[in-house]
């Protein structure tokens, strides 16, 4: 399965709360990206919670999109990547 580099811009600081209505925005999230056949790895904040990088698989470029047009997320650029691990050619 293909792998994203999702880019996102908030204009106000984006926080998931770490209790009970966190959770249940992860599992709309989880949900909603099920649907769309894409799955959210992890994400990378910036101090200011303005920005984030979110690595994502999905078949297409164009599933990640669906996905976040379903959880309401705003993408500025979206990159294909692969993995590359330093513990790999050990």
């Amino acid at each position: 399965m293909p792998r994203y580099l999702i880019e996102r811009t908030f204009a106000d600081s984006n926080y998931i709360p770490l209790n009970n209505d966190g959770e249940k925005d992860r599992m709309e999230f989880i949900n909603n990206n099920s649907e769309c056949n894409a799955t959210w790895l992890h994400s990378y904040v910036s101090d200011d919670r303005k920005k984030t990088f979110c690595i994502y698989e999905a078949p297409t470029p164009e599933a990640v999109r669906k996905a976040a047009g379903k959880n309401k997320l705003p993408i500025d650029k979206i990159f294909e990547v692969n993995l590359l691990d330093p513990y790999y050619f050990r």
